[in-house]
């Protein structure tokens, strides 16, 4: 591909050309594109006070509640993962990125926290919370664990013989080590989802699986300072052990129980959102195997598709991917079992490592065969309807994120390398009983 240089802000950055939908990509080629269009969310697109991710990026200039400020904790977890993907991969410079990340960084700091735990949303420009919902104006701590599982892969990706890299490695863990993953225990064997100074803890939200916080207790265990108990992720998360139900569909087995999901599994965000950073492959619990859970799950949801019972308009092998995302009335978690026509790119394209030649069929039908009316300034758009006619050139952070990592994921294992690498991490995988590694 054609190496051009443009300007951003006071840096110049390396970039690789993409290329018009009319242009018959290699699939490297096209996922270079992909990745590299995509990733302009989180570069071009971010909140340019804080360097964060914004919450949604609407290209026709029509928002919710005028909302063009607010950034998003858990998207700019993933985003900053995004951000070491683009320099890997020379879409931008090395000291373009560290630049970025010490913005980032520094917004952090200085945003609103409470006992460590970043809010849902926040406005760029102050770094004050922007409330997610009537009583959620506090401490969202699943949000806080995505970010936190992207800030280690950054700590881990960064040189220690480099000054300024090497200061933002000790300012990042900092930040990580201030998470009170115990205060969110609220002195039970649980881990609660959100903390309010307000409202205290009203919201009441203990979190059970199987959905897609597993993250969460992860992270909570591995904390060298405010360390989450074992006795959590067992008696809550596990529910002991009524996490398990068998149940079988299309010949594929899920072991778990997907909270509210039936026997097709959840929307397919569940097998992505924990896994940007944690490595599937062999990854064990006494409970199940989530390199087969995760893959059963996307191949359920891939089946389902092909079957088409409801027979919407464009479902086939090739155009998949049920997913919480924009839906023609609002948001909605799409899946199986509540399946409304609306297909979700980074469903089926998130999804590379577990299914790769089932994704390449849906990333060369979103390119070569929708062209334009699906691919727009940051990558695909994040939703549409072809039994609707419906393509909105609407993004959100949290569904662009991990269409870059788990594609990085798929071709080179990149931040899975930099997450399992992280020795707390690994401790705390340890305590919860799992196995992990090749």
């Amino acid at each position: 591909m054609l190496m051009v240089f443009y300007s951003c802000g006071s840096a110049i950055v390396k970039t690789k050309k993409d290329v018009a939908p009319a242009t018959r990509l290699s699939d490297d080629q096209l996922l270079d594109s992909i990745q590299y269009r995509t990733f302009q969310y989180f570069w071009e697109g971010a909140e340019p006070t804080s360097g964060m991710a914004c919450e949604r990026i609407h290209t026709d200039g029509v928002y919710p509640e005028n909302d063009k400020s607010v950034v998003t904790s858990g998207g700019s977890g993933f985003g900053v993962m995004a951000i070491l993907v683009g320099m890997e991969r020379s879409f931008i410079t090395r000291e373009a990125g560290v630049e970025r990340l010490t913005k980032i960084a520094g917004f952090l700091e200085k945003a609103d926290r409470f006992h460590g735990a970043w809010p849902h949303w926040m406005f760029g420009e102050t770094g004050k919370v922007k409330p997610f919902g009537g009583k959620d104006n506090g401490g969202d701590i699943v949000e806080t664990a995505y970010l936190v599982q992207g800030l280690i892969c950054v700590k881990n990706y960064l040189k220690q013989d480099v000054p300024a890299e090497k200061a933002l490695t000790e300012k990042i863990a900092k930040l990580c080590n201030e998470v009170e993953w115990s205060w969110y225990q609220n002195g039970k064997p649980a881990l609660y989802w959100h903390w309010s100074p307000t409202y205290n803890w009203e919201m009441n939200f203990a979190i059970e699986g199987y959905n897609e916080c597993l993250i969460a207790y992860v992270l909570g265990a591995s904390s060298p300072t405010y360390p989450l108990s074992p006795e959590a992720y067992h008696k809550c998360w596990a529910r002991n052990g009524g996490i398990n139900g068998e149940t079988t569909k299309y010949g594929y087995t899920l072991k778990l129980k997907h909270n509210g999901a039936a026997e097709y599994g959840g929307p397919l965000f569940w097998a992505h959102y924990s896994y940007v950073g944690l490595d599937p492959r062999n990854l064990k619990d006494k409970y199940a195997s989530y390199w087969e859970e995760n893959r059963n799950q996307v191949l359920i949801n891939y089946e389902y598709c092909v079957e088409n019972p409801k027979k919407f308009k464009g479902y086939s092998t090739d155009c998949w991917g049920l997913t919480a995302s924009y839906s023609v009335k609002g948001y909605d978690a799409h899946m199986p079992s509540n399946d409304k026509g609306v297909i979700s790119p980074t469903a089926a394209l998130s999804s590379f490592p577990y299914s790769p030649e089932e994704s390449m069929r849906a990333a060369r039908y979103f390119y070569d065969k929708m062209g334009d009316k699906l691919w727009g300034s940051y990558g695909f758009y994040d939703a549409f309807s072809e039994t609707e006619n419906w393509f909105p050139p609407h993004y959100l952070a949290i569904d662009q994120g991990p269409i870059v990592v788990m594609i990085e994921n798929y071709r080179s294992q990149l931040l899975w390398k930099l997450f399992m690498k992280d020795k707390d991490v690994q401790n705390g995988l340890t305590k919860l009983g799992f196995t992990f590694g090749k």
